[in-house]
């Protein structure tokens, strides 16, 4: 029995000691893969050139927009739908369909504009409408409900004011 308990005493002390052994040799090389990576960051640093900015930004520079207006957008109309009775006209559904001509970062992102349009062609006279731009890009309007004398009726729009909110 005593032989046996040799061979275990001597297997537990020599799993213990490859145990120390690969510890010690994954931080080695953990070590030196730092090494060499500061070594790698250091050289990038000197043979890079870094570029200097344009204008130095600072926290007090407040950032400008551009002002829309009629001419910093093009509109047309879209027909939803088109119900024609003969000679007696056509009923219609349109929306409005707007481009900002601008680069809508050169918009305030946190402006509401309200762009008034007016829609010809119907058998009452002009349609006045107002759609709603908010975050530089997201548009808000209601559909247009207009009645044409007849099917030959052109129908045509116009932006006659905006307005920052």
């Amino acid at each position: 029995m005593e032989g046996q308990e040799t061979r275990i005493i001597a297997a537990i002390i020599g799993s213990a000691a490859a145990v120390i052994v690969a510890v010690i040799g994954t931080g080695i090389v953990v070590v030196q893969a730092e090494k060499d990576d500061n070594k790698l960051a250091a050289t990038a640093e000197k043979s890079t050139p870094k570029a200097e900015p344009a204008v130095e930004a600072t926290e007090d520079t407040e950032p400008t927009y551009i002002d829309l207006d009629a001419d910093s957008f093009t509109i047309d109309l879209k027909t939803k739908s088109r119900q024609c009775f003969g000679s007696a006209g056509c009923n219609l559904t349109v929306e409005p369909s707007l481009s900002l001509v601008a680069d809508s970062e050169d918009v305030d992102p946190d402006a509401t504009y309200e762009i008034t349009y007016e829609i010809r062609g119907d058998e009452s006279g002009p349609v006045i409408e107002t759609a709603e731009l908010t975050e530089q890009t997201s548009l808000s309007y209601t559909p247009s409900s207009i009645s044409t004398a007849s099917a030959r009726t052109k129908v045509s729009v116009k932006i006659t004011d905006v307005q920052k909110q």
